[in-house]
């Protein structure tokens, strides 16, 4: 089969499509013949050598999400069948012609979605559900603060965070305002043009917010606990601005009995995986199924334009995913 390789680690270049063997499958997995798949920040990472070459999964090939027609199953599976569309995440090897899934890891796709936009579902919305319902534990009327909003996870946390009934305010791009307004923040502060604190303090009357949902890390960790509310929780789902090192007011965690919690899929063990995609399946599945959620894909490219795909997400100022398609 064809899959993108890297010659070592480094830039885009290092991308190329190859012929390597087929995936074995397992009792407990799926054989899909990929259709679509997501391109997300840990595949840059991967190809940077960010992992020193670790890959916390099954392959040594890119891409953590996909959607597909399964063509073989396990000796174990019972619930699935040949033909069927599902949508899953693994651990590494979507950038390929097929790839081998864990039953737990993958859902049925909605019929009313494209493998395009199914491509783009799992990773977003699963890391939604652990960031926003799970650990933030926000429900109607609460309110939270999502960074990053107009990036394929943070697009899912605006949604999902508006869809359960909260107040949603965000930051993006100037370009991207509107947007991020459109799929459901009450307010949204262009992040370049000045202090998004001082608007979030004035559109929300300076009594702070229930969460904030974080992707950036660095310089934003206490203006993010300045705008907490007494009680209130970060969760840390990124590092985009690379700064892993930043001031810590301690002084404000304890006096407002703040909590601080961190969140990333790549390094969890398969159990913990699958409870997430469970939790997934349980709370944003329905959503998505009856249109309340939306799939938001910014671009695609061909799987042999893989480098392109790479090159134009660390470019950055599109609204939602960029998947690679495989027909």
């Amino acid at each position: 089969m064809r899959a993108i390789i890297q010659d070592g680690f480094g830039p885009a270049e290092v991308l190329r499509l190859a012929d390597v063997p087929m995936p074995e499958v397992r009792p407990h997995d799926l054989l899909v013949r990929v259709r679509a798949a997501g391109v997300n920040r840990a595949d840059i990472l991967q190809r940077d050598g960010f992992y020193a070459g670790q890959h916390f999964g099954e392959s040594e090939l890119l891409g953590l999400e996909l959607a597909g027609d399964v063509v073989a199953i396990g000796s174990e599976i019972t619930d699935i069948a040949i033909g069927n569309r599902i949508m899953g995440i693994v651990g590494g090897g979507a950038y390929a012609e097929y790839a081998r899934v864990d039953r737990a890891m993958a859902v049925r796709m909605p019929d009313r979605l494209s493998f395009r936009q199914a491509a783009g579902v799992m990773e977003a919305f699963v890391t939604a559900v652990e960031a926003v319902h799970h650990l933030a534990k926000i429900e109607a009327r609460r309110s939270v603060l999502i960074h990053a909003a107009a990036g394929g996870i943070g697009s899912a946390c605006v949604q999902l965070a508006a869809a359960l009934g909260a107040r949603v305010f965000a930051t993006a791009g100037q370009n991207r305002l509107s947007e991020v307004k459109r799929i459901g923040a009450e307010a949204v502060f262009d992040y370049r043009a000045g202090d998004w604190e001082a608007a979030l303090h004035d559109a929300i009357q300076g009594t702070g917010v229930d969460a904030v949902i974080d992707f950036i890390g660095g310089d934003y960790l206490a203006p993010n606990l300045r705008s907490l509310k007494p009680g209130g929780t970060l969760v840390q789902v990124g590092i985009l601005s690379g700064a892993g090192d930043a001031q810590f007011p301690l002084n404000l965690v304890l006096h407002n009995y703040l909590t601080i919690r961190g969140t990333v899929m790549k390094s969890r063990s398969p159990e913990e995986k699958r409870a997430m995609v469970e939790r997934f399946a349980q709370i944003a599945c329905p959503l998505i199924a009856s249109g309340h959620l939306q799939p938001m894909i910014y671009a695609d490219f061909p799987l042999d334009q893989a480098a392109d795909a790479h090159r134009l997400m660390e470019a950055g100022g599109g609204l939602g995913k960029i998947v690679l398609t495989c027909d």
